[in-house]
C-alpha cells in the first residue's frame, strides 16, 4: 500500500486530479511528473503484483492461507486476490498503455516464472491448504500472462480467470475446510480413502480439482483457453509464442498436483480410523452445488461473462 501510495501522489501532483477517467483521457507522457512514467508505473506495480501475488513477491500468501479460517480463505483467494489483477488492469494499463507496452517483455517472463514455479512448488506440498495456497500463484500467472500480453482476447481471458478462479479456488479451499471439519486432518500422509465415507465431498472436491486444472466444460478451461490464445497471437513482442507454450506446458503440471492430491484424499483404501466420519449436510451441500453450477455454467457457456467484459476493455485502448 506504501508503494501504491507513492504511485498515486506523484501522478495527482503532476496531472492535478485522482478521477480515473480524466487521467485516461491525457497524454500522460507530456505531463511533467517529478518521477518518470516508469517510475510511477512500477510503484503501482509493485503493491499490485503483491496482491495478485507474482513471484518472487508472493511468499506471505501460504502461511496467510494456512493460518486462516475456511471462510477467510475463501474470500482471499475468491475476491481479494483479484484487487492485484484488476488494479493491473485499470490502472496500469488502463493509465500507462505505452509504458506497459515497453516493460511487457520483462513481466510477461515473470508470469510464466510463476506459473511454472507456482506448480513445481505445489508438488512437495503435504498440507491441503498449502498445496491450493500455492497453486493460487500458479493460477494468478495466467491472470498476468493474459493482461500485458495486451490483446483484447487475452485481457478478455484474464478477467475471466479472475472470475473462475475465485469460483474455483474458492470451491477448493471451502472443500478443503469441509473435509479438515469431519477428519480434523489436512495432511496428505494421514488422509486417504475418504471417498467411501464422505461421497458428497468426494465428488465435489473432484469436480473443483479438475475445473482447476483446467478440463473442458468448466470454467478454467474456458478462461485459459482464451488466454492462451490471446497471448499466443500477440504481437506485443517478439518472443511472446515460446512464453505462451511454456504456460501451456505448466497445465501438465498443474494435472498432476491436483490429480495426486485427490487420489491421496479420497481414492486410495479406506481406512479404519475415518469410519463413522459424516459427509456434508443439507446446507453445506447447498452452498457447494452452488459453486458447482456457477463453475459448469461458465464453462460451458463463458459468453455469459465474455460479453460484459469486453465491454470494459475498449475504455482501456485496446
Amino acid at each position: 500500500s506504501a508503494f501504491m501510495l507513492v504511485g498515486i501522489l506523484v501522478l495527482y501532483f503532476s496531472a492535478g486530479t485522482f478521477n480515473l477517467q480524466e487521467l485516461a483521457a491525457m497524454d500522460l507522457s507530456t505531463v511533467r511528473t517529478v518521477l518518470p512514467l516508469t517510475a510511477i508505473f512500477l510503484f503501482i506495480l509493485t503493491a499490485f503484483a503483491i496482491k495478485l501475488p507474482v513471484f518472487p513477491l508472493h511468499t506471505w500468501l501460504p502461511d496467510a492461507h494456512t493460518d486462516a479460517p475456511t471462510a477467510v480463505s475463501v474470500m482471499l483467494a475468491g475476491v481479494l486476490l483479484k484487487m492485484g489483477g484488476y488494479g493491473m488492469l485499470r490502472i496500469n494499463v488502463g493509465l500507462f498503455p505505452e509504458v506497459a507496452r515497453d516493460l511487457a517483455p520483462i513481466i510477461v517472463p515473470l508470469a510464466v516464472v510463476s506459473i511454472i514455479y507456482g506448480a513445481g512448488v505445489t508438488l512437495r506440498q503435504k498440507d491441503l491448504k498449502r498445496l491450493i495456497a500455492y497453486s493460487s500463484v500458479s493460477h494468478m500467472g495466467y491472470v498476468l500472462l493474459g493482461i500485458f500480453a495486451l490483446s483484447t482476447i487475452s485481457m478478455t481471458g484474464a478477467a475471466l480467470q479472475m472470475v473462475s478462479h475465485g469460483f474455483v479456488t474458492g470451491l477448493l479451499f471451502a472443500m478443503v475446510g469441509l473435509v479438515y471439519d469431519k477428519t480434523h486432518q489436512r495432511n496428505l500422509d494421514v488422509l486417504g480413502g475418504l471417498a467411501r465415507q464422505m461421497p458428497v465431498i468426494a465428488v465435489v472436491f473432484s469436480v473443483a480439482g479438475l475445473a482447476s486444472l483446467g478440463l473442458p466444460g468448466t470454467s478454467g478451461f474456458a478462461a485459459e483457453v482464451i488466454i492462451f490464445l490471446g497471448s499466443f497471437t500477440s504481437t506485443v513482442f517478439e518472443g511472446i509464442r515460446l512464453y505462451t507454450v511454456l504456460g501451456v506446458i505448466a497445465i501438465v503440471v498443474t494435472a498432476g498436483y491436483i490429480l495426486w492430491m485427490l487420489q491421496r484424499t479420497f481414492y486410495t483404501p479406506p481406512l479404519e480410523r475415518y469410519n463413522g466420519v459424516p459427509d456434508a449436510d443439507v446446507l453445506e451441500k447447498a452452498f457447494i452445488f452452488t459453486f458447482v453450477a456457477a463453475i459448469m455454467v461458465i464453462g460451458l457457456y463463458p459468453a455469459v461473462l465474455v460479453d460484459v467484459i469486453k465491454l470494459g476493455l475498449p475504455a482501456l485502448g485496446f
